[in-house]
């Protein structure tokens, strides 16, 4: 058997997994502690109803002959792709159902689209950064090229022209700083990837948190877009389905490289790879595309955000710089007094039992820095607020 050498290039642990051992070793020398843990960004909310009666539904569908569903079309149920183009209608982005690509979530695309460029590609990846993104193209044996980003530019670098690259990442609202790029932002990302022939990879895992008009949910909202980008949506954030599992990919058809449409590409991946996500999910997806289910699930996000409100409340009385937050559920502030990421989450779980996320972990321009997760509930949100507050 020959391995993939490129495993032997990853770090020894994944910051997750560096968390948990940290707490597990804590709560065995504090038994009976409670911990606040804003940490991971998992959700704290169950489905919302509209959801869940589609979800029963679907399982009764299964228990009869007329209405049982076995493998589904693999690039997803046809109802659910033309709903979801509907979806980015109401935005302004018209779209064909055969663009949208049912996935079993963003975490799982992100990996899987790297097939669509072969190996030893330039990637330009902007830091700090979600683990994945690094980890994924290591795995792949792709070149990257970190772009750093600071408190100077609010955590949102602008091309360098005097790079090339054959691939972008972009997340906005950013995992895990929360900032968020602009029209005009975005607009300059799109030329500069035309322009040097790239593509951008757009992860808009958390659009639904996006309050402010100025802010564009999709990168097809930007003109030149669709010659240029492939968009990344989840539905763990949006609706609470990170236990469900279930996202969507955006492949315009008129995206193509060197005579070779990444569309029809795409759709022989999945048709080769993959059996399709499951009917009774999908039939759960669909449902958050109702009217009813899209009010449901605004009242989660409005938890979170009166969360991050909380949390922000708190780091103004103290008078740490921070950002996200607001179109966001994630919270991105400066560890005080000069600490380091790791130091400082050691030092709030050991005075006041609240976990957060080292911004080290997501790569050296996170040194520093430190990332709460809005998720939680808000009793938790409010207690560890209030003990940060005091603590500082």
């Amino acid at each position: 058997m020959i391995p993939n050498t490129n495993y032997s290039n990853l770090k020894d642990s994944y910051l997750f997994y560096n968390i948990a051992q940290k707490t597990k070793a804590y709560l065995s020398e504090h038994l009976d502690t409670h911990l606040y843990r804003m940490g991971i960004g998992d959700v704290s909310l169950p489905l919302c109803d509209a959801v869940i009666q589609a979800l029963h539904k679907a399982v009764d569908d299964q228990a009869e002959k007329h209405t049982f569903h076995g493998y589904m079309p693999e690039c997803g149920d046809p109802d659910l792709r033309k709903t979801i183009a509907e979806y980015y209608k109401n935005r302004g982005v018209e779209l064909s159902e055969e663009e949208v690509f049912v996935s079993s979530g963003a975490s799982d695309e992100l990996g899987d689209i790297l097939d669509l460029f072969g190996r030893g590609k330039t990637v330009l990846i902007m830091e700090p950064a979600y683990p994945a993104y690094v980890d994924a193209n290591i795995m792949a044996g792709n070149k990257i090229i970190h772009i750093p980003a600071g408190k100077e530019n609010g955590f949102l670098p602008m091309p360098d022209e005097s790079i090339t690259a054959d691939i972008i990442y972009i997340c906005s609202p950013n995992n895990p700083t929360g900032a968020v790029f602009n029209y005009k932002q975005l607009q300059a990302w799109v030329d500069y990837a035309d322009r040097i022939n790239a593509i951008i990879l757009f992860d808009a895992a958390y659009e639904a948190f996006i309050e402010e008009e100025e802010i564009p949910h999709s990168i097809f909202e930007i003109n030149g877009a669709k010659s240029c980008a492939i968009e990344i949506c989840s539905l763990s954030k949006t609706a609470g389905f990170t236990g469900t599992r279930c996202g969507y990919t955006v492949i315009p058809k008129n995206l193509v490289r060197e005579g070779m449409n990444l569309n029809q590409m795409w759709v022989r991946n999945r048709t080769t790879k993959t059996n399709g996500v499951s009917y009774i999910i999908q039939k759960g997806a669909a449902a958050i595309f109702t009217e009813e289910g899209q009010k449901q699930i605004q009242e989660n996000i409005r938890v979170y955000k009166q969360n991050a409100a909380c949390l922000m409340e708190a780091l103004d009385k103290l008078g740490i710089w921070y950002c996200g937050g607001k179109n966001a559920p994630y919270i991105w502030m400066r560890c005080p007094d000069g600490m380091g990421s790791w130091e400082f989450f050691d030092y709030l779980l050991k005075e006041i039992q609240v976990v957060g996320t080292p911004g080290a972990g997501f790569g050296a321009c996170g040194e520093g820095y430190f990332r709460f997760s809005t998720f939680g509930s808000p009793e938790d949100t409010k207690e560890a607020a209030k003990r940060l507050v005091e603590l500082l």
